[in-house]
């Protein structure tokens, strides 16, 4: 048994192989080609010649982890059909720079317009929030199976008021999330979910406020704001969804939190959390807050320190 299989869980490796097996019947990967004299691999060179601004052969083979004989033949053939022009590289003149003719153009686009129809295909059946959910999951695989090939992750998210079907998600993230990243207890949930049932039955709308973040159309995150007191505001369920993380979304949630305060003329806004939420903590003292109260207790099946802080407005 190799090292890999060693250090990664039999499931794991179970599941991955059984969703390959799908992939291949259910996407159907040589049907786009059906019909045609070429090979799965002689198409995955002609698009990356069709789609590249400067195509050099040996990217190329490596991008594709093709062997250098093999690249060859394949470009040979693609000269002979009169599809493919060669020049010499600006940038190295040991390379020529590839470029398809309008006869390769023509050869390849039937073959991609029928890649496309099999994938609409696919999706037509399904839903547009369906499809979302499907397209975020392909590129999520994508992100941690090759990330220096996934597109850049989105800079800004689009903050919104409230609405049904929210707070579920909410208290779902917060149970889910930190059962798996600090092994806390349903009791956690169960807090969650009373203080979400208090905010919505005892909703002040001219002095509290929720958010939810989302990406792509997505929910990743939310955070409230709660009238204490007629002077103190405070903040509540600040939850950031793995997959948003790293892209400063946390701390423009908190910020809206914020500004929301001052307009309302809040004079202080306070919260509680747990010395081992680092990230959070982190977001807090950014913004000014203060550690203010810190005391252990025990919670959610775990020895815990509790932090109350506190930010004048």
């Amino acid at each position: 048994m190799s090292t890999s299989q060693t250090t990664v869980e039999a499931a794991a490796v179970k599941a991955m192989r059984q969703f390959n097996r799908f992939y291949t019947r259910r996407i159907g990967a040589l049907d786009p080609y059906l019909g045609s004299p070429m090979s799965l691999t002689d198409v995955r060179v002609l698009y990356e010649l069709a789609h590249r601004e400067t195509a050099v052969a040996g990217e190329i083979a490596r991008d594709l982890g093709l062997d250098a004989g093999y690249m060859s033949r394949i470009l040979r053939r693609f000269e002979t059909e009169g599809w493919l022009t060669r020049a010499p590289d600006p940038r190295d003149a040991r390379q020529s720079v590839l470029r398809l003719t309008e006869p390769g153009h023509a050869a390849f686009a039937p073959l991609q317009q029928k890649s496309r129809d099999e994938a609409a295909a696919l999706l037509a059946p399904l839903a547009p929030a369906q499809r979302q959910q499907l397209v975020q999951a392909m590129a999520t695989v994508q992100a941690l199976l090759a990330p220096q090939a996934s597109p850049a992750k989105p800079q800004a998210a689009v903050l919104r008021d409230l609405a049904p079907g929210d707070m579920g998600w909410v208290v779902q993230q917060h149970g889910e999330i930190y059962a798996r990243e600090y092994g806390w207890n349903s009791e956690f949930e169960a807090l969650v979910a009373g203080i979400a049932s208090e905010f919505l039955l005892k909703f002040q709308p001219e002095w509290e406020r929720g958010w939810i973040a989302e990406l792509n159309g997505e929910r990743v995150g939310a955070i409230f704001v709660v009238r204490k007191s007629p002077t103190v505001a405070q903040l509540r369920m600040l939850i950031l969804a793995p997959g948003a993380r790293g892209l400063g979304l946390g701390g423009t949630l908190v910020d809206a939190c914020i500004a929301f305060a001052r307009l309302k003329g809040y004079k202080k806004m306070t919260l509680w959390t747990n010395s081992c939420l680092l990230a959070a903590r982190g977001i807090y003292a950014k913004r000014g807050f203060t550690l203010t109260q810190s005391e252990p207790h025990k919670g959610y099946g775990k020895e815990l320190v509790g932090e109350t802080w506190e930010l004048k407005l």
